[in-house]
C-alpha cells in the first residue's frame, strides 16, 4: 500500500508555491484563499515538516517547501498528461491552443482549414488570451510574442515580428519616400507607442509632429488601414495574407525586427504526445515557409 500525502493539500501547496501566494492559488483550483491555507497547513501537519514561512508581507519557502514544490512540478505534469491521454481514448485527441486574438484571427484560424485537412482525427480548440494572459495548465500550448524566456515551459520560435508600414493601394500611390509620410495620418497602437519612432529612425526621417489615431490593437489598426484612414506600422505575420492579396501595401521595402518574435509554448511533458508532435510540425513548417518582405540595405 502507498504511502501517499494529502492530495488535496499537495494540490493547494503547489499552487500557492507557484503564484507565491493563498490567493492566486484560491483563483486557480475554484475555492477561498483560507480553504487553500487550511489544506496546506493540514499537509504539513501530516508531513510533520513545515513548507512556508508564514511572514506579515507575505509567505516564503522554506527549504522543505523549495525542494517539495521543485519535485512537485514534474510529477504533476505526468499526472496531467497520463489522465488527458487515458481521458482522449473516448474521443478524438483534442489540443487546446492559447493565443492572443489578433494573431488567431489574421494567421492562424485562415490556415487551420488546411490542417483539419490533413489531420481530421484531431480537434483543435482555440483559446485567447496569449500574452495578455499567464499560461494555463489547461492548454495544451500557446502562441505568444515575447523573447523566448517562459520559466518552466519550452519555447520555440515560429516567426520573426518584422515591422513596415502598410496602407490601401490608393493611398500608397502617393508615397514616394518615407519623409512624405509627414503628410499622412499615421496609426498607432497604443500598447506599442515604440513602433512608429523606431521605423522612422531606421528610415532616416523625421518623426512628423501630428500623428494620426491611437486604437488599442494591431488588428484594428490593420482594419483602419484597410478602410483607408491612414497608415498602419503593421507587423509580421498579421499582415502577410493582405500584403500577398493586394489588400494592403508596404509603400516602402525597409523592414526592421520589432525586438521579439512569436514562440510556441508549452510544457515539456507535451512533447510525448503524439497529437501535439502533429500540431507542432505542422505549425513549424507553415511558420517558416513565410517569404519575409525585402529589406534595405
Amino acid at each position: 500500500m502507498r504511502d501517499l500525502p494529502f492530495l488535496n493539500g499537495v494540490r493547494a501547496f503547489e499552487a500557492a508555491a507557484r503564484h507565491g501566494g493563498f490567493a492566486k492559488a484560491a483563483e486557480e483550483l475554484h475555492v477561498t484563499a483560507p480553504a487553500i491555507s487550511r489544506m496546506v497547513k493540514l499537509l504539513e501537519e501530516r508531513m510533520g515538516v513545515p513548507l512556508f514561512h508564514r511572514r506579515a508581507n507575505g509567505l516564503a519557502l522554506t527549504l522543505a517547501g523549495e525542494r517539495y514544490s521543485t519535485g512537485l512540478g514534474p510529477i504533476l505534469d505526468a499526472l496531467a498528461a497520463l489522465t488527458a491521454e487515458v481521458t482522449a481514448e473516448a474521443g478524438p485527441p483534442t489540443l487546446t491552443v492559447g493565443v492572443g486574438p489578433t494573431f488567431a484571427i489574421r494567421w492562424l484560424i485562415p490556415r487551420l482549414a488546411d490542417f483539419r485537412a490533413e489531420h481530421p482525427e484531431i480537434d483543435v480548440h482555440i483559446t485567447t488570451g496569449g500574452i495578455t494572459a499567464p499560461f494555463s495548465d489547461k492548454w495544451t500550448c500557446g502562441i505568444s510574442l515575447g523573447d523566448g524566456v517562459w520559466p518552466g515551459l519550452m519555447a520555440e520560435p515560429l516567426v520573426a515580428a518584422d515591422l513596415l508600414p502598410v496602407c490601401a493601394p490608393a493611398l500608397a500611390e502617393r508615397l514616394k519616400s518615407p519623409s512624405d509620410l509627414a503628410a499622412e495620418s499615421l496609426i498607432r497602437v497604443q500598447h506599442a507607442p515604440e513602433d512608429w519612432p523606431r521605423w522612422l529612425a531606421a528610415a532616416q526621417a523625421a518623426a512628423p509632429s501630428v500623428y494620426g489615431p491611437e486604437v488599442g490593437y494591431y488588428g484594428q489598426a490593420i482594419q483602419a488601414a484597410l478602410d483607408g484612414v491612414g497608415v498602419a506600422m503593421g507587423i509580421r505575420p498579421y499582415v502577410d495574407d493582405d500584403l500577398a492579396a493586394g489588400r494592403l501595401v508596404a509603400p516602402f521595402p525597409l523592414s526592421i525586427p520589432k525586438g521579439s518574435q512569436w514562440y510556441l509554448v508549452h510544457r515539456p511533458n507535451r512533447l510525448e504526445e503524439p497529437s501535439f508532435k502533429v500540431f507542432r510540425d505542422w505549425i513549424t513548417s507553415r511558420a517558416h515557409g513565410l517569404a519575409k518582405p525585402g529589406k534595405l540595405s
